[in-house]
């Protein structure tokens, strides 16, 4: 455990000691501002049923952003190492694969979840300077940022594997985009074909928008928890692979 937490520690300088890091920062605190202006906007101009934090997390706004985290994040783990050969010299000290692996993953968990902390704060401003109620439920505010992680934590493991099959960084945050979005347009199978075919609960249960609109209600579904760290951990367990196929290659 004292290598993994070296490990770990060693990957949160890499955000935190860099400029890239406190861009990546400010420019999801921007977007996730302008994700509640955006709702808060619909709030003024025609009533509207759901919660402040529903509808903040279902802007287009939202998607927007929210895809592009994981390619900014990940995209540098396995790949920069690879290219400028401090990967191999990581490989051949005596820490085993999983710890390289995990502490990667767990350092970009990390900087994930901080991430949303503007977004919490954002929330509680509108309480702080309106004097009003908040406009949403504990359960919807819960739900919400629960289900964020729950997506964070697969969508972070995707970018894991692809850093790892390539030296480039821009080929790894291109890939992963690209799983990321043809993840997202999977849950547009039952829209465009309807809900008779026999798939149709498979494209349901693997739809992100979907878990997300009942999260953000407030509706807490063990479904969502099992599918996202279950994707999560066999694409940590393929990274693995990848990554031990490299060190004994090597």
């Amino acid at each position: 455990m004292r290598l993994f937490r070296i490990l770990t520690l060693k990957e949160l300088k890499g955000y935190f000691l860099t400029p890239f890091g406190w861009v990546v920062l400010a420019f999801v605190a921007v977007m996730q501002g302008v994700s509640l202006s955006t709702a808060m906007k619909g709030f003024r101009d025609t009533p509207v049923k759901d919660s402040l934090v529903y509808v903040t997390f279902h802007t287009p706004v939202f998607w927007f952003y929210f895809l592009f985290i994981f390619p900014l994040i990940t995209m540098r783990l396995f790949a920069e190492e690879e290219r400028s050969g401090t990967l191999e010299t990581l490989l051949t000290a005596p820490v085993r694969t999983w710890q390289v692996v995990l502490s990667k993953y767990a350092a970009a968990m990390i900087f994930y979840a901080i991430l949303w902390v503007p977004a919490f704060v954002q929330f509680r401003m509108f309480v702080w300077f309106t004097d009003l109620p908040p406009a949403w439920s504990p359960g919807s505010m819960i739900g919400a940022f629960a289900i964020v992680m729950l997506m964070g934590s697969a969508f972070t493991a995707a970018g894991c594997l692809a850093s790892a099959l390539t030296s480039s960084q821009i080929i790894a945050g291109l890939l992963t985009i690209g799983l990321l979005v043809f993840q997202y347009f999977l849950g547009f199978v039952t829209v465009i074909w309807g809900e008779s075919f026999a798939g149709a609960e498979f494209f349901h249960y693997i739809s992100s928008q979907r878990h997300l609109h009942y999260y953000a209600s407030g509706l807490l579904d063990t479904r969502a928890a099992v599918y996202f760290s279950s994707l999560a951990a066999f694409l940590l367990f393929m990274t693995w692979q990848v990554v031990d196929f490299r060190r004994w290659r090597n």
